[in-house]
């Protein structure tokens, strides 16, 4: 099938804003993880639709990364945005803010990079728009997943490789 056209970087972008509620806290008063993990999927999901206009699965999540404990009652804001697209798949990007509703400070908790495929109406892997960085800061983006990307499917190709028995 013929890949789609191009679309803008911004036509993917996502905000998100969620209160971190007794539920989704430990017996510290952070955030679950996983709770904050579940948001990233979730952003990364609406960020590959808005581009693809398709369904989409989550692949992978690279790089996710706990940079400071989110707090009981803080406002989690999650950004996303396409970075890259490639045949069948696109890297989201997802940095995540946590503000203290009191004072409106605002911390870099976490980010993570989301490989998300897209997928037609039977469930396969279908193909989907180009990415149009309109800023540097889009094209840098775009051009650091690439990067990645390689990472990964090098990793993958090395795992593939049958290993030398010892005796």
């Amino acid at each position: 099938m013929a890949r789609p056209s191009f679309k803008s970087a911004r036509v993917s972008r996502v905000e998100m804003t969620e209160i971190v509620l007794p539920e989704d806290s430990n017996q510290f008063g952070h955030a679950w993880g996983g709770r904050v993990m579940a948001l990233i999927d979730k952003a990364a999901a609406i960020a590959a639709t808005r581009h693809c206009r398709t369904n989409v699965v989550t692949a992978s999540v690279d790089s996710l990364t706990f940079r400071a404990p989110v707090r009981l009652g803080h406002i989690l804001m999650m950004y996303a945005s396409v970075n890259a697209s490639f045949r069948t798949s696109m890297e989201v990007g997802v940095k995540v803010l946590s503000e203290d509703p009191l004072s409106g400070l605002r911390a870099h908790c976490c980010s993570a990079y989301v490989t998300m495929v897209a997928l037609d109406a039977l469930g396969r892997p279908t193909p989907v728009p180009g990415l149009l960085p309109g800023t540097p800061e889009e094209r840098r983006r775009r051009r650091e997943a690439a990067q990645r990307r390689r990472g990964r499917l090098s990793l993958r190709s090395r795992k593939d490789r049958p290993r030398a028995r010892r005796r």
